[in-house]
């Protein structure tokens, strides 16, 4: 029974990939939305993202909630300048809120894909050596490198949601420690985020390579503490 449903779910999920490709080569205004999308990131600046998103007026939240996901399948595109871009449009309360959880949607989604489609597939979608580097990771500790990859800034959040989803790992234990780790760098983001103007993006990058090298600092001394551990 458990086998005919995971084929079924494969089944489905093969289906909706193939049918969003072909959309894309089908149908120009769906292409040139995500065309439009992809050059929003690689610009790399929030406000370009922010008018992006601002001008779908009425469907503003639901574009940005769709677009995090997006960011998320495609991985690695970044998903920090939607959090910038959601409040300071949005607001910092109504961004992070949006943020948090459209992020926690394409968390969820990434895990089951990589569970249903397995490794092979997941390899298209990132590349091989980032997948064995986080798996290595993995296996020193498990769940809690969840928690820790959430807090790195230079850490793939996609890239760990595609390997969580490849492991045995539950997803609500999963779920949990991504919502968990995932919190303090989308309040931290979205409330500096809803101040940017002009000048201040460089207040920003000071905070969010501050945040970085503090995460690195607490991940390196717990790397230090366990290896002196298993040599005693």
């Amino acid at each position: 029974m458990q086998s005919k449903k995971n084929f079924v779910s494969k089944i489905i999920l093969i289906s909706a990939l193939l049918l969003a490709v072909a959309a894309y080569f089908i149908f120009s205004d769906f292409k040139n939305f995500i065309d439009a999308i992809f050059a929003a990131f690689a610009s790399g600046d929030f406000e370009v993202m922010r008018g992006f998103v601002a001008r779908y007026g009425a469907y503003a939240a639901a574009v940005s909630f769709f677009l995090m996901i997006f960011q998320s399948v495609a991985a690695p595109l970044p998903a920090f300048i939607i959090t910038l871009a959601n409040a300071n449009l949005f607001g910092w309360v109504n961004g992070a809120v949006l943020s948090w959880t459209s992020s926690m949607a394409g968390a969820a989604l990434c895990f089951y894909i990589a569970k249903i489609l397995g490794r092979d597939a997941v390899t298209h979608l990132v590349s091989q050596a980032s997948l064995n580097s986080i798996d290595k990771f993995f296996e020193r500790y498990g769940v809690h490198s969840i928690l820790i990859a959430r807090l790195l800034p230079f850490i793939s959040f996609d890239l760990v949601s595609y390997a969580a989803g490849l492991t045995a790992m539950k997803f609500w234990p999963f779920f949990i420690a991504t919502g968990l780790g995932q919190l303090p760098a989308t309040i931290v983001y979205s409330y500096v985020g809803g101040m940017l103007t002009g000048g201040a993006q460089m207040l920003m990058t000071g905070l969010l390579i501050l945040f970085a090298l503090t995460a690195l600092v607490a991940l390196l001394r717990k790397m230090y503490k366990n290896k002196h551990e298993q040599k005693n």
